[in-house]
């Protein structure tokens, strides 16, 4: 098993930055990837990021790519989700998700095997 806890989240201005973390705990040797997911209020939850915990490869959805950045401290099994430029569609529940197999698509949901219990975050506009 492997235990995630998000933290980080709170309210910001539209255009300001916010950075989320994500600390793992339990098994985690067996991740193979680590991700970040959101939800909005009546949406389905939605790709963010993900970034593959050996070589730090990072993968963005298109809606975030180039003003959110992936980073992790391989020291403290943490991940970090560091957000700029923010706007207020970004407002969601921030999750954090561990993958274990070095296979399938790595921005599906159904891949990852554990969740954190979610942030808030909310941009004011």
């Amino acid at each position: 098993q492997v235990q995630l806890v998000e933290s980080g989240g709170g309210l910001v201005q539209a255009g300001g930055s916010l950075r989320l973390s994500c600390a793992a705990s339990g098994r985690t040797f067996s991740t193979y990837a680590m991700g970040w997911f959101r939800q909005a209020p009546g949406k389905e939850r939605e790709f963010v990021g993900a970034i593959i915990w050996s070589g730090g490869s990072t993968y963005y959805a298109d809606s975030v790519k180039g003003r959110f950045t992936i980073s992790r401290d391989n020291a403290k099994n943490t991940m970090y989700l560091q957000m700029n430029r923010l706007k207020p569609e970004d407002t969601a529940v921030y999750y954090c998700a561990a993958k274990s197999r070095p296979f399938g698509y790595i921005a599906t949901m159904g891949e990852y095997d554990y969740w954190g219990q979610g942030t808030q975050v909310t941009v004011s506009s």
